[in-house]
């Protein structure tokens, strides 16, 4: 059975995360679910609300990490899956989060970020040079790294999958599914 590890923490997205589980799962892959600690997750929901410039955030279900970073071989999953939400904007400070996405990256895996998650590819260096995606308030850092961001909904560039947000998921998981079919 194939497996992706999700990294995630607390204040990562969590309509993304759920949709990722159980899509995964319905496809017959094994879901992992990995954080700074191996505990439940307090997840948000982000969404738009008429009159305001950005999104606004809610708390949104939880989730239980089954894994810690600490933890975590590369060489255990056939792809990662790097979430949105708030949790990238600290989550790419933790050099062991970096070293995870950088081992998939290194050894020919899939690598797949879905909207504030391209913040850790950014600062694990994967960006540059690379067409990617993503919540379109965060192209500016995307550009800033030597990316091309480009306004689809799910882009593919090589090994590596991204999309702008949880509206994209039907996007982002055709390509998805079809990259692990392979």
């Amino acid at each position: 059975m194939k497996s992706v590890l999700i990294l995630t923490g607390d204040a990562g997205e969590g309509y993304e995360c759920w949709y990722a589980i159980h899509r995964l799962r319905e496809e017959g892959y094994e879901a992992v679910i990995a954080a700074p600690e191996k505990r439940r997750l307090h997840m948000v929901m982000h969404d738009f609300e008429p009159g305001w410039s950005t999104y606004v955030e809610r708390p949104g279900y939880g989730v239980e990490a089954e894994l810690a970073f600490e933890d975590v071989r590369a060489a255990n999953y056939d792809a990662v899956l790097v979430l949105g939400g708030r949790a990238p904007e600290y989550l790419r400070n933790d050099g062991k989060v970096l070293a995870i996405v950088r081992a998939f990256s290194e050894s020919g895996k899939w690598v797949f970020a879905i909207c504030h998650g391209i913040q850790v590819l950014i600062a694990a260096g994967l960006v540059k040079g690379r067409r990617v995606t993503c919540y379109e308030h965060v192209r500016f850092e995307v550009t800033q790294a030597g990316g091309k961001w480009e306004h689809w909904q799910a882009v593919r560039d090589g090994r590596l999958v991204t999309a702008q947000t949880w509206k994209s998921h039907p996007e982002f998981y055709r390509e998805v599914m079809e990259c692990l079919a392979t």
